[in-house]
């Protein structure tokens, strides 16, 4: 089982940019999808974007055209490019695994980051 530190997180401006990066320990990281959620105060932790083991990309509607996941397998790291941040990106940004498949609902997620805050000013 693989272990997760995230970090890249921040305050910034509206419309401002930030990269999460997610480390992972372990030599089987490859065989992992790996995924963002985050978890804005008062509200339950949402799927933001995940990578398949393979590359395929997915996002939730309201980051679709700002954010962009990648991984590097040799590095054992997966990333969130955040560009054009909104005040409503505000949140703490989890990273996650899923061993085989990709992780696209936080209950089905065994293995987590312990987190990055996020925050955008208007």
């Amino acid at each position: 089982q693989v272990q997760l530190v995230e970090s890249g997180g921040g305050l910034v401006q509206a419309g401002g940019s930030l990269r999460l990066s997610c480390a992972a320990s372990g030599r089987t990281f490859s065989a992992y999808g790996m995924g963002w959620f985050r978890q804005a105060p008062g509200k339950e932790r949402e799927f933001v974007s995940a990578i398949s083991r393979s590359g395929t990309t997915y996002y939730v509607d309201s980051v679709k055209g700002r954010f962009t996941i990648s991984r590097e397998n040799e590095k054992n790291t997966v990333y969130l490019q955040m560009n054009s941040l909104k005040p409503e990106d505000t949140a703490v940004y989890y990273c996650a695994a899923s061993l085989l498949v990709v992780p696209q609902t936080a209950g089905g997620v065994r293995t987590w980051g312990q987190g990055t805050q996020v925050t955008v000013s208007s």
